[in-house]
C-alpha cells in the first residue's frame, strides 16, 4: 500500500510538467497524422523537421529575435522540408518512406550548419511562455496555457480548412489519387501542400520545445517518431477517427494520455532506458489488435468456416 501511495504521489508531482510537454509534442503527433491519415502518405520527415524547427528557433533566439517570430520562421522551415519530401516522391517516384528517410538524413547536416555546433543554449532568452499574465515564467502553468491555446488555434484552423473545397481536395487525394485527378484536382499541389503543412507543425513543436527547455540540440528528435505514432494510436483508440473533428482531436488527446502513461511508468520505478522498448511493444500491440480481432471473428462465423 505504501508503494502505491508513493507512486501516486510522484505521479501527481510530475503531472503538470508532463502535461505541458505533451501539449507541445502534440504538434508532432499532428504532423504525423496529417500525411499518414489524410493523405495516405507514410512519412518520416517529422523526425528531422522537429530538430530543424528547434535549431532555427535556437539560433534566432540567440540573435535576439522575437520568440513568436522564431516560431513562424521555424514553421516556414518545416514547411519547406515537407514540400521537398513530397517533391522527391512525386518527381522521382521514390517511395514515401525512403523519401522521408533521405530528407531526415539530409536535415541532420542542415541542422548542424544552421547552429554551427551540435547544441546551443538559449537560457535567459525571452520566450512565448513569458507572456502569460499571473503565471511565473518558465513554470508548467505558463507552458500549459500557451501550448493549450496554440493547440486550440491549430485544431480550429485545420477543422475549418479540411471542410473547405481545398481541404476536401487534400482528403480526396489521400482516399484515391487517380479518382481525384480525374475530377480535376491537382494531386501534386495537394500532396506537396499537405506534407509540407504536416512538417511545419512538427517544426513548430521543436521551436516550442527549445523555448521550453532552454537549449537546442541536433539529436533532440531522436525517437520522436515512434513516440508520436504511439500517441496517435492511443488517441484514435480513445477518440476515434470516423469524422474530421475526431481525427484532428486524436493527436492532442493521444499525446496527453501517452505522456501521462510515460510519467506514471517513471513514477512506478521503470528505468528510463526501458521506455523505448515499452513504447515499441505498445505500438506493436495497438497496430496488431485490430487484425487479431478480425481473425477471431464471431463464434458462428468460425464454425461456418470449419464446415
Amino acid at each position: 500500500m505504501g508503494f502505491i501511495q508513493d507512486v501516486l504521489t510522484s505521479f501527481v508531482a510530475i503531472m503538470p510538467v508532463t502535461l505541458a510537454q505533451s501539449l507541445i509534442l502534440a504538434f508532432v503527433v499532428l504532423g504525423i497524422m496529417i500525411p499518414f491519415r489524410m493523405l495516405n502518405f507514410p512519412d518520416l520527415t517529422s523526425e528531422g523537421a522537429f530538430p530543424l524547427g528547434g535549431c532555427v528557433c535556437g539560433v534566432l533566439l540567440a540573435a535576439g529575435v522575437s520568440p513568436l517570430t522564431c516560431i513562424v520562421v521555424a514553421f516556414a522551415a518545416g514547411f519547406a522540408a515537407g514540400c521537398c519530401t513530397a517533391f522527391i516522391h512525386l518527381r522521382f517516384r521514390i517511395h514515401t518512406l525512403l523519401a522521408g528517410i533521405l530528407m531526415m538524413t539530409m536535415l541532420y547536416s542542415i541542422n548542424l550548419r544552421i547552429m554551427g555546433k551540435s547544441n546551443l543554449s538559449v537560457f535567459g532568452s525571452p520566450t512565448v511562455f513569458d507572456w502569460v499574465p499571473f503565471a511565473r515564467p518558465g513554470f508548467p502553468a505558463s507552458k500549459i496555457v500557451v501550448a493549450g491555446l496554440l493547440a486550440l488555434i491549430a485544431f480550429a484552423a485545420l477543422y475549418m480548412f479540411f471542410r473547405t473545397e481545398k481541404g476536401t481536395a487534400v482528403r480526396a487525394v489521400g482516399a484515391n489519387p487517380d479518382m481525384a485527378e480525374a475530377q480535376g484536382i491537382n494531386v501534386w499541389a495537394a500532396t506537396i501542400g499537405g506534407v509540407g503543412l504536416a512538417s511545419a507543425f512538427s517544426a513548430s513543436s521543436g521551436a516550442l520545445m527549445v523555448q521550453s527547455q532552454g537549449f537546442a540540440d541536433v539529436n533532440m528528435g531522436l525517437g520522436i517518431l515512434i513516440n508520436g505514432l504511439a500517441a496517435l494510436m492511443i488517441g484514435e483508440a480513445v477518440v476515434g477517427k470516423q469524422t474530421v473533428s475526431r481525427q484532428l482531436l486524436a493527436p492532442f488527446a493521444g499525446a496527453i494520455i501517452y505522456y501521462q502513461l510515460v510519467s506514471f511508468c517513471l513514477a512506478a520505478g521503470m528505468p528510463p532506458p526501458d521506455l523505448k522498448l515499452a513504447t515499441g511493444l505498445f505500438v506493436l500491440a495497438m497496430l496488431a489488435l485490430p487484425s487479431l480481432k478480425r481473425s477471431r471473428g464471431p463464434a458462428p462465423a468460425r464454425e461456418a468456416i470449419r464446415e
